[in-house]
This record gives structure tokens, C-alpha cells and sequence, in this order.
């Protein structure tokens, strides 16, 4: 046999054989995997790894890395908490725990204090911010990380820690702290002028709705009166409970018989993730007019509080469009003791609108001006505070049906304001552009409600039909 006709034969032969498996092929190819395949890939990956790798690998490291893995990739708020994790999102959202009252950072790879909470043992004692904690309980606390630390620090009331301290201009100082109840503050109120009244949540805790009920009626006392109208600040206010951001709108809503009193209702694909939450009958807060002020850092639970007085036409929302997280995290502790944070549901405003990837747009819109820097020569305008939302992160999950979100700039994230004393907040409040709208409103408000009354409705007259004989 020539050796042209023997390759020729082989190239027929493979075409014929190309021919009658390529069907097969692309059968099994588009086929879908079962779980049970998916798990076989786990598995041979997982051994792969384990006998590959450039270096022995930890069972439990490998294992959480998949399992957080596995949720990260479904959105980016479903997430594996491991133990300690999980213990210290519960003890956040309580809001009190037994420490020394110490805001803890890294910086330069130094564990410092960024702030001494007020009225707490480390306050009291005189530990500053710019403090760097170098032991604790004689551990040198060098490549120690914020965690440890504050387990370390954390425990029972009444028993001690002893905190070495480095302090510029000073010698080395030791501290020996006696524990105590620590209870964070999640809002502050004031009065910024005679009957306006001015309230900033920075986050929802357990105890946010009672220490709202407490903040309005101080706020009434202090006024000498009720109050003429009132600021809610929700600007930066991350979310929380969901249950005190009902308690905080609660207040406001469902006074009017005719009103049905939804504040948020949520959808799921479980049957018990589709509920409606409905105000309470009951003393509500005198119908004085209201601004709730939002941005792009307000999210989550800030959103429904948002949502609701817009709704129910309670409050005239002002700022810029909030974050758009519109979306239900179940938290479940699993067998082990860690927790799994996993979205089940979206969150809808009483008329139905999805606030997920899309946010609340306010009535007024007002964007937050920064001060120029002293050192700026430009001659430029002040500049705005550019936002990050839901829909610019990565693997977001849609609002839930075809409404189509207008688009906006990817901007980068908008710093929070800085804390400042309680006796110099007023001033700083007068000093914020958002704020000073907010009042102006108020006032424009309360001035054409006793300058233009309205006039009083007549009664409807109800006439007799009468039919012909």
C-alpha cells in the first residue's frame, strides 16, 4: 500500500469516526450535572489539593474557605460566620457588653485607641486616644490582632485587666481597669433651635426603638413643649434589627383610622419569608412636619424607615438616593455553634416598591458639600461627596422584577463624619448644608401652616333619592 492511500484511508477513517461521535459527545456535554456529580468535583478537587499543594493544608481552613466561598458567590451579604464571628455580631447588635469602654484600631501595625467610650472605666481612668496598647495582662500585644485583643479585654464585670500603655511624651503607663457593663449609644439627640429637634441613628441595636421613645420625649421636655417639627438623620446608618427600625417608623404611622399602618412587607420563596409588618394602634408622635435625611450610606433597615414616612407621606425625605440593600439576611447557627448569614427575602415600602439595588430617591434632593481643604488654592467650588450603592457591587442580586433602575456613576466611597464632642455637635450640625435645608424646611413649613391655614373642610351633605311614582 502506497503511502498516500494509507494516509488518505486514516484521514477518511477519522472523519467517519468524527462524524458518528460528535453527536454523542455534544449529548453528554450539554446533559446537566447532577448534585451528585457537583459533589464528585468537590471531592477530587478537595484530594487534589490536599496532595499537590506546595504545603500541608489545614482541614478546617479549606473547609471554611469553601463553604464562605460557596456563599459569597450567591450576593455579597450571605455569608459563614465562624464562632468567634458570630459572637461578636450578636454582641454588637445587643449593644452592652462587660469591657473597659476602649474603641480599638491598627495603626503602623500598633493595636491603638481610636476613641475611650464616655463614662466607662477606660474613660474615667484617663486613657487617650492615640494610646498604643502594647501589653495586656503582661501579653505583649505585638502581632496580636484586633479580635484576640478584644477577647482578651472583654469579660466578666467587676474583674480586672491590666493595659500597658505607650503614650507620646510619656513614660510607659500601666492601667488596671475594673470591668463593667459597657452599653453603646446607637442615636444622640439635641434640640438645634427652640421647637426643631434633631435625631442621627447610627445604627439599628436591640435597644434602638426604647432609646428613641426616651430621645423624643427628652427632647419634648427640653423644648418645654411638644416640638414644631424634627430631623431624623439617617445618613451612614448601616441597618440593623429590623424590628427597631418597625419601632422607630411605629411611632409615626397608623394614627389615621383609614390607614392600614404597613411599614415593610418582605418576600421570599418560603412561605414564612412573605409577611407584612402593620403599626400598632396607639399614642404616636404629634403630626408636626418631619425631614428624615438619607445617602448613599444609608442602607438596609435606614432604607424601610426611609421608605415608609415617604410612603405614608409622614415625613419629606431630603439628602441623596441611599444605598438600595434591599435584602432580608436570615441568621442561623448551625449544629457547630458558627452562623450562616443567608439572604432569604427582599424588603418592600408600603406601596410596593422594591428597595433592592434601587434605594430610596429622595423627595428633595440635596447633595453634602465638603468643606475645601485650608490648603487649597484652586479657587474651585466645594466639592460633593461622591457614594457607592447595592448595584455597583459585584454579584448583586436583582430588585425583583423588570423596573429598570436609572443609571448613575460608579463613585468611590463616601467617608463617615467624625465624632465631636457633645458640647460642639450643635455647631458642627450648623456647619452641614444638609442639616441647615432640613431647618430651613421646617421653618417654611410651620410659617405657611399659621401664616395659610387651610380651610376647614365642609361637611359632605347626603341628599334623600327620591323615585318618580
Amino acid at each position: 500500500m502506497s503511502k498516500k492511500r494509507f494516509v488518505l484511508i486514516a484521514v477518511i477513517t477519522f472523519l467517519v469516526a468524527s462524524a458518528l461521535l460528535t453527536p454523542h459527545a455534544l449529548r453528554v456535554m450539554r446533559q446537566p450535572r447532577t448534585d451528585a456529580d457537583y459533589l464528585r468535583l468537590f471531592r477530587e478537587v478537595v484530594t487534589i489539593v490536599k496532595k499537590s499543594y506546595v504545603t500541608d493544608v489545614d482541614n478546617k481552613k479549606l473547609m471554611q474557605g469553601a463553604v464562605n466561598g460557596m456563599l459569597t458567590a450567591l450576593d455579597p451579604h450571605s455569608q459563614y460566620l465562624p464562632l468567634t464571628d458570630f459572637t461578636e455580631m450578636k454582641v454588637h447588635m445587643a449593644g452592652a457588653f462587660g469591657g473597659v469602654g476602649i474603641e480599638l484600631g491598627m495603626e503602623n501595625g500598633k493595636l491603638t485607641v481610636n476613641a475611650p467610650i464616655e463614662d466607662t472605666p477606660a474613660f474615667r481612668a484617663g486613657i487617650q486616644a492615640g494610646d498604643h496598647i502594647y501589653r495586656i495582662d503582661g501579653k505583649l500585644t505585638k502581632g496580636m490582632n484586633i479580635n484576640d485583643a478584644v477577647s482578651r479585654m472583654r469579660g466578666t464585670p467587676g474583674t480586672a485587666v491590666t493595659l500597658g500603655i505607650e503614650r507620646a511624651g510619656s513614660a510607659p503607663l500601666s492601667f488596671r481597669l475594673v470591668r463593667a457593663i459597657i452599653k453603646t449609644k446607637s442615636l444622640k439627640g439635641r434640640l438645634l433651635e427652640p421647637g426643631i429637634g434633631y435625631v442621627t441613628i447610627a445604627e439599628f441595636q436591640e435597644r434602638t426603638g426604647e432609646d428613641f421613645d426616651k430621645a423624643l420625649k427628652t427632647l419634648a421636655a427640653d423644648n418645654g413643649g411638644p416640638l414644631s417639627g424634627l430631623i431624623l438623620d439617617l445618613r451612614y446608618n448601616p441597618g440593623g434589627l429590623v424590628d427597631q427600625a418597625f419601632r422607630v417608623a411605629d411611632r409615626f404611622i397608623g394614627d389615621n383610622p383609614t390607614d392600614e399602618g404597613v411599614i415593610v412587607t418582605t418576600k421570599g420563596r418560603e412561605p414564612s419569608s412573605t409577611r407584612s409588618l402593620t403599626a400598632y394602634v396607639g399614642q404616636k408622635e404629634p403630626n408636626y412636619p418631619m425631614v428624615v435625611l438619607i445617602n448613599g450610606g444609608s442602607a438596609s433597615a435606614a432604607e424601610i424607615v426611609a421608605g415608609a414616612l415617604q410612603d405614608h407621606k409622614r415625613a419629606v425625605i431630603m439628602g441623596t438616593q441611599s444605598f438600595g440593600k434591599g435584602s432580608v439576611q436570615s441568621i442561623i447557627q448551625l449544629p457547630n455553634g458558627d452562623g450562616l448569614k443567608l439572604t432569604t427575602a427582599r424588603y418592600y415600602t408600603p406601596s410596593g416598591r422594591s428597595i433592592q439595588a434601587r434605594g430610596i430617591t429622595p423627595d428633595i434632593i440635596v447633595d453634602r458639600i465638603k468643606k475645601p481643604a485650608k490648603t487649597a488654592k484652586t479657587g474651585k467650588p466645594e466639592d460633593k461627596e461622591d457614594e457607592i450603592h447595592e448595584k455597583d457591587l459585584e454579584g448583586h442580586i436583582s430588585g425583583g422584577d423588570d423596573a429598570v433602575t436609572p443609571p448613575t456613576k460608579k463613585p468611590a466611597s463616601a467617608p463617615a463624619l467624625k465624632k465631636s464632642p457633645d458640647e460642639k455637635m450643635v455647631e458642627l450640625l450648623k456647619s452641614d448644608n444638609q442639616v441647615m435645608r432640613a431647618v430651613d424646611l421646617l421653618k417654611g413649613l410651620n410659617y405657611m401652616k399659621s401664616t395659610y391655614p387651610l380651610p376647614a373642610k365642609a361637611p359632605k351633605t347626603v341628599t334623600a333619592k327620591t323615585t318618580k311614582q
